[in-house]
């Protein structure tokens, strides 16, 4: 590890480094990759999934979210200093919004804001459209690179709501953009069943224009949350 810095109160920036670092392919912002978080002698290692928010020549950014019950990843998080050695793995697929689209819609909590920076980064000058993006506070506010036509709206939840409606309801607030609309969204598992939802119910978006996904789920661990989403998976391919 190279450099640890607090972004704001509820995200810690972790640069990784070194001389593995040779051997990974450029242009990586928002693959993920695979981090395994050492545990005690008695424990195996635990492995966890994270977006790369930006890379350099020799190193890249990881942006923790820190939860307040913390698991073997936030605890690392908060404790890491330059000289720390991790084990990763990837990168995986990059996840980023089509950009074939008169209009752009982008909608995440906390665990999505990295790849949904890069994607406000890549979008065109001229584009129009909305980002939705919750956090705990409004000190978790960042300033995030975005087209001036694209408008956000940070919505401040201080607690995870097993509901799912947060990110929902704030989405039937916004006025649909006119013309061909591509969406991305990722977020706790019950916050996205509600967007998709919402989404299927009220519009008609192809595949090609629709990425949602879920990157966590309150009450359950990776692995737990992993399993479930395969289900829900298996249940909606058509």
């Amino acid at each position: 590890m190279l450099r640890s810095q607090l972004i704001t109160p509820h995200m810690r920036r972790i640069t990784l480094g070194g001389h593995a670092m040779a051997e990974f392919p450029a242009q990586q912002q928002s693959a993920y990759v695979k981090l395994m978080f050492p545990q005690t002698s008695e424990q195996r290692p635990v492995l966890r999934t994270y977006t790369i928010r930006a890379q350099r020549e020799g190193e890249i950014d990881i942006d923790f979210a820190l939860h307040e019950r913390s698991g073997p990843a936030t605890r690392w998080a908060r404790q890491a200093q330059a000289g720390d050695r991790i084990l990763l793995g990837g990168p995986g697929p990059r996840k980023l919004i089509n950009p074939d689209a008169d209009a752009f819609l982008l909608i995440g909590d906390m665990t999505a804001l990295p790849a949904i920076a890069v994607n406000l980064e890549r979008l065109g000058n001229d584009t129009r459209g909305h980002a939705i993006i919750e956090i705990p506070s409004d000190a978790d506010m960042q300033p995030l690179q975005h087209p001036p036509g694209l408008q956000l709206h940070w919505v401040v939840n201080p607690t995870a709501d097993p509901s799912g409606t947060t990110l929902a309801a704030q989405l039937s607030r916004i006025p649909w953009p006119t013309g061909r609309v591509s969406v991305w969204a990722a977020c706790e598992f019950n916050s996205m069943l509600r967007l998709r939802q919402a989404l299927r119910q009220s519009h008609q978006i192809p595949r090609s224009h629709l990425y949602i996904s879920s990157y966590w789920q309150i009450g359950q661990s990776e692995d737990g949350h992993k399993l479930i989403k395969a289900q829900d998976n298996e249940k909606h391919v058509a």
